[in-house]
């Protein structure tokens, strides 16, 4: 049977809903002959994208890093309702927002959305946890904040060097990786963030390593912080993995997925992450 989906395209300055299986951009999109594009990937649940502002406000930064003009949230909006209108309430479902430079030559740039189930891995992994594989990503913890051609900090849409990460995963025996600089300090997953628990506080890398400010660490920690569990941004290492309470990768779909093993070293999470996914849910 075939996966049900869900597809609207930005035309002539309306959401326009299209059938699955029909094409939506040419063969001269420069998000597909370059990867010149940003995106978002939002959690539909219950038949709505209760952290929709959220991702809006992170694309409309990726779009101002690529130099790319975006249609603007009301244009997100009217497509993201396009393609939600009719979603089955009771299946959740992953919201991908694309936003590329379009075929060039004056043409405007595409703007499209599609709905589909959230994948029954990303479901496995929710409920059995994850092992993760650390691998550098080969340059200086500081060196994107001052490069900003490399684009620190924007969702793009060039991620063959994260598939080829967790393929090398895989290939490795484990579902996941975190990625650290040249020096060792710790960065993010390829598609997530990294958390840990240590010293009675949660913790994050900084910004200023050029990793992608994510949406979900945000709201739990302005949650933590005013459930009067201190948080903060720092600059760790993988031994700080092995040494804290709990870990765990961070992403809008996945939620709070716990790392249960780093390196091939097991580890546990002392009962933190019912509470993480509370003050999540909450």
């Amino acid at each position: 049977m075939t996966e049900q989906r869900s597809v609207a395209i930005w035309r002539d300055g309306r959401a326009v809903t299209v059938p699955a299986g029909e094409p939506v951009v040419t063969a001269a999109d420069q998000g597909l002959v370059r990867g010149d594009g940003a995106f978002e990937s939002v959690a539909v649940v219950d038949g709505a994208t209760p952290h929709l502002a959220a991702h809006l406000a992170r694309l409309a930064r990726s779009a101002e890093l690529l130099e790319i003009p975006s249609p603007g949230d009301d244009a997100w909006r009217a497509l993201v309702d396009a393609v939600v209108s009719g979603w089955p309430a009771a299946t959740e479902g992953v919201l991908r927002l694309l936003l590329t430079r379009g075929p060039g030559d004056g043409a405007p740039p595409t703007a499209l959305a599609l709905l589909a189930p959230v994948p029954a891995e990303t479901l496995r992994q929710r409920a059995d946890g994850v092992s993760v594989v650390s691998l550098c990503l080969g340059v200086p913890a500081d060196f994107r904040a001052r490069a900003p051609w490399l684009l620190g900090g924007a969702k793009t849409l060039s991620y063959a060097v994260n598939m080829a990460a967790y393929r090398h995963a895989a290939r490795a025996g484990a579902d996941d990786v975190v990625l650290t600089s040249l020096e060792g300090r710790l960065l993010e997953g390829p598609t997530s963030t990294v958390v840990w628990a240590a010293g009675g506080s949660l913790h994050t890398p900084p910004l200023e390593t050029g990793i992608l400010a994510g949406t979900t660490v945000a709201r739990l920690f302005e949650r933590a912080e005013a459930a009067g569990w201190p948080t903060a941004r720092t600059a760790g290492t993988v031994d700080d993995l092995h040494a804290a309470d709990a870990v765990w990768l961070l992403s809008g779909v996945r939620g709070a997925v716990r790392v249960h093993t780093v390196d091939g070293v097991r580890r546990g999470d002392t009962g933190l992450t019912s509470r993480i996914r509370e003050l999540l849910d909450g």
